[in-house]
């Protein structure tokens, strides 16, 4: 009778320990989706399309994967308080989103003190992962010094001495305006910042800027604005000639999201970044974009790539890990390699920022749609500073 009590016993320690394994691996995920819905909502049908590629093989350490998500309302405070909601409540093992750098920040730092795992998945600013980092933050996208980085050679060969700048005035505007003047500056000695305007983001007078800009007589103009505040500006800008014979260089106007509602009123011959995903011809992205038009009906913009390459890397650190424990996935991070739609990527040790590329080329119009032509694909590893200048900016760990 006591060796079938035991029996028994250990049936259902081990029925437990079954039931227990079994249990799906949470994550948290949050962003702004109601603020942002251009980049959002693809960047959603990216991560969607990823969870459901990963539990179709099997899920992750024999377990399947569950993302809970949230809506940061486009504010620091409200994001601080869903990751808590997400840790706490919802028992997430790891949380990845943000969009915007300011929130991206708030987040970090909330990783840093919760000692909880944080990938950012979009913000731009450099802090995230230099002047900001800890141990508990990576990001996936190239930063603002690393897009900028690479649009500078570019924007040298033109060889237009008196430039003016626009941006929207916070964190990622902020830092990208800087970061350009200072490259620049190094690869031109002779260029001159005549004016720049900062409108509050979201809340641009479009004529009024572009007049203001047209005023300061430029010679070349370096763009940051993105979204609707982009639509309005080069709606105005064209409507009183402020791009007529004057170069401008401008940081993620190639991204579908915002050349495709311009349609035939997008800019020609603007030096950008972005996303030509209708001329891609590699295997990784032609089985991503087949995979993603056959459950979305409709091709993807930037953000589904993001919110796919995100929940890939999560999903990537916890099997290099073999378990959800923080300091393990915060140790395979360093040095994970992922594959992308846009090829393969590596989570940098000495500053956990991933190796994420961009395009740059030039904007046209093609049949009624602003389109990229002669675009490369340069990695982030390219034009990332030198070790012993991360080492600088980067707080010890």
């Amino acid at each position: 009778m006591k060796h079938m009590i035991a029996a028994l016993a250990a049936a259902g320690f081990a029925l437990a320990a079954a039931t227990v394994g079994a249990q799906p691996i949470r994550v948290g995920e949050l962003n702004s989706y109601k603020s942002q819905p251009a980049f959002l909502d693809p960047y959603k049908k990216g991560w969607e399309l990823a969870l459901e590629e990963i539990n179709a093989a099997g899920g992750v350490l024999g377990r399947k994967m569950e993302v809970i998500s949230r809506d940061d309302n486009g504010n620091p405070g409200d994001a601080v308080r869903v990751a808590e909601e997400l840790v706490s409540r919802e028992k997430a093992d790891v949380i990845f989103g943000t969009f915007l750098s300011h929130i991206g920040l708030a987040v970090t730092d909330f990783a840093k003190q919760r000692k909880v795992l944080f990938l950012a998945a979009e913000p731009l600013t450099d802090k995230v992962t230099w002047q900001n980092g800890n141990r508990y933050t990576y990001r996936l996208r190239p930063s603002t010094y690393v897009q900028a980085a690479m649009l500078v050679p570019e924007a040298a060969k033109l060889k237009k001495k008196r430039w003016a700048i626009v941006y929207p005035n916070y964190e990622y505007g902020q830092s990208a305006a800087a970061t350009f003047k200072e490259l620049l500056k190094k690869a031109q000695p002779d260029v001159e910042f005549v004016g720049e305007q900062a409108p509050a983001l979201g809340r641009i007078d479009a004529g009024a800027v572009a007049q203001a800009l047209a005023d300061l007589k430029p010679d070349a103009i370096f763009n940051v604005l993105f979204g609707a505040d982009l639509s309005k500006f080069v709606r105005e800008g064209n409507t009183r000639g402020l791009f007529k014979d004057r170069a401008v260089v401008s940081l993620l106007t190639g991204e579908p999201e915002y050349l495709d509602p311009l349609r035939d009123e997008a800019p020609e011959g603007w030096i950008v970044t972005g996303y030509p995903w209708y001329s891609l011809k590699t295997a990784e992205h032609d089985k991503f974009l087949l995979a993603y038009q056959k459950k979305w009906k409709e091709y993807p913009r930037l953000g589904s790539i993001v919110g796919y390459a995100s929940l890939m890397s999560v999903a990537a650190a916890i099997k290099k890990a073999g378990s959800t424990d923080t300091e393990k996935m915060v140790a395979a991070f360093k040095g994970l390699q992922v594959d992308t739609p846009l090829g393969r990527i590596t989570y940098r040790a000495q500053d956990n920022q991933s190796t994420m590329g961009a395009y740059v080329g030039v904007t046209t119009v093609n049949q009624g749609r602003g389109v990229m032509k002669n675009f490369r694909y340069i990695d982030g590893s390219a034009v990332m500073p030198p070790d012993a200048v991360v080492a600088k900016l980067r707080p010890a760990q």
